[in-house]
């Protein structure tokens, strides 16, 4: 008899072992579900890792276990199925119910197997009350502190766990403020869209600092999809330097390794981490030659706790700097007084205006939401943009489509209003926060030296194009937009 015991197998227990003994069985499938995912709440452990523990575990209990990675699926009332001819194509054979048993605690999930024919062994879903802790259990007391899970894990999962340092592992990413369950800053990015903006506007963010990267070790925090160390791969003056990515979003990350893989890099020295750069430090003091971060502070802001947040990345920034090293910001930035309360006036001709804006966009699909922003009024996008964002955005209405507000606020605003195909993701994000003045004097306070090629600019291609046509801003001239802050380390720190 064979025993099909479908997981994810983050963690293994000695239930578990005294269990899979007493069912007997030849042989132990062990198709390990979203074996593609790591670095995620809901899957935090590499599935080599948890390939590991499973081996060890099969030898430690004396089991004949085949290990099948199962790539993540979307829900489907089909996964039963699926897993099966994942097992099928790995191993040229497709168990069969009248030989084979499915080991499963989840209801849902045996029923599906039920369905096909198989008989079930509930495992801890059939024990009396109570019933053991499921290995999920086990991994939550371990990421909140509970010392007993060691006591539950089976010896094969803390030797592994322990070797590898994944119980640290487990407890920043479970606990993690920031990151979601699937391993990016919000559900409601589409990282396709995100990816490909990246792509087209690498060549001018290398072009802009390539001239101030110190060879070493050089790392981009927030590197997307590695189309900027793309670049920087082709400089005959980097050829021996280090090349370093780090993205929190898994679907990014997983690009960056794909191109590495197909041969996207010509040096050899080139890694990446997927890493929330909020949790802690990333690499070790005074190990870091060059920081590139490209639209990355605005986020960090955003997601974290505004000003204390950007503060300890600085700090962190300069801790891992090398005396005499740099750290290059390329960012959006808020306009120099942007309390100052200023009279905008919209277009409401070219578009709808319906009376109220709608309450309910969360609960809709992205293009639902995309098509109901796009079809909206300038002025008509105000309304619905206050109810969206996740910041303060106060205005007073006026007649003919003018509003007094803020000129932060109105930046927001005008800087954000056309990505309606992103516009939930973008409503989490503020990207007036600071000046270019508090970009000075946080990074003086810090300990940096900010250079003379450090500057604010205007993006005139967006106020061109985007902003002056639809919007008019009473008395003014349209503010900056972006800043380069190029920051040194002093030599003698």
């Amino acid at each position: 008899m064979e025993i099909l015991f479908p997981g994810r197998h983050h963690v293994l227990t000695r239930f578990q072992a005294r269990y899979l003994r007493d069912l007997g069985g030849d042989t132990i499938i062990w198709p390990v579900t979203s074996a593609n995912h790591q670095n995620t709440k809901r899957n935090p452990v590499p599935f080599d890792r948890r390939e590991a523990a499973i081996e060890r575990f099969s030898i430690a209990e004396g089991l004949r276990s085949l290990v099948i990675p199962v790539f993540d699926t979307a829900p489907t009332d089909r996964f039963a199925e699926v897993t099966l001819k994942t097992v099928e194509a790995a191993t040229g054979r497709r168990p069969d119910p009248a030989g084979c048993v499915v080991a499963c605690s989840t209801p849902e999930v045996a029923a599906m197997y039920a369905e096909l024919g198989f008989r079930i062994a509930p495992v801890e879903a059939g024990e009396p009350d109570p019933q053991p802790e499921r290995p999920w259990d086990v991994l939550l007391m371990l990421a909140d502190g509970d010392e007993r899970w060691r006591d539950l894990a089976h010896p094969a999962t803390l030797d592994v766990f322990d070797r590898y340092g994944l119980d640290t592992l487990v407890s920043t990413v479970v606990n993690d403020p920031v990151v979601g369950d699937e391993g990016g800053l919000t559900t409601t990015r589409d990282y396709r869209v995100y990816a490909e903006a990246f792509e087209e506007s690498a060549a001018r963010k290398w072009t802009a600092v390539r001239d101030h990267v110190r060879p070493g070790r050089i790392v981009d925090i927030g590197c997307g999809a590695g189309a900027v160390l793309a670049l920087a791969d082709g400089e005959p003056a980097l050829r021996e330097s280090d090349l370093i990515g780090v993205e929190v979003a898994r679907h990014l990350y997983e690009e960056c390794v794909h191109r590495k893989a197909q041969g996207g890099f010509r040096n050899p020295n080139v890694y990446f981490y997927c890493r929330n750069v909020l949790g802690g430090a990333v690499f070790p003091a005074r190990s870091i030659d060059t920081t590139l971060t490209f639209a990355l502070t605005h986020e960090i802001w955003s997601y974290g706790s505004g000003r204390a947040s950007i503060r300890r990345f600085a700090e962190a920034i300069f801790e891992h700097t090398v005396p005499g090293g740099v750290w290059i910001n390329s960012d959006v930035c808020g306009p120099d007084d942007p309390g100052r309360t200023v009279r905008l006036t919209l277009r409401t001709d070219d578009g709808l205006n319906p009376a109220e804006p709608r309450k309910d966009l969360e609960e809709l699909q992205r293009d639902a939401v995309s098509a109901y922003v796009s079809g909206l009024s300038t002025r008509a996008r105000l309304d619905q943009f206050a109810v969206d964002f996740k910041f303060p955005l106060p205005y007073t209405a006026l007649d003919g489509g003018a509003v007094d507000m803020p000129l932060g606020a109105a930046m927001d605003y005008l800087t954000r209003k056309d990505y309606a195909d992103n516009w939930l993701s973008e409503a989490h994000e503020q990207f007036c926060g600071l000046s270019y003045a508090d970009w000075v004097a946080l990074l003086t306070d810090v300990g940096f030296e900010v250079a003379p090629a450090s500057h604010a600019w205007r993006n005139d291609w967006i106020v061109d194009n985007r902003i002056a046509p639809v919007a008019s801003l009473d008395g003014l001239d349209w503010p900056v937009t972006h800043a380069l802050l190029v920051a040194r380390r002093p030599v003698n720190t």
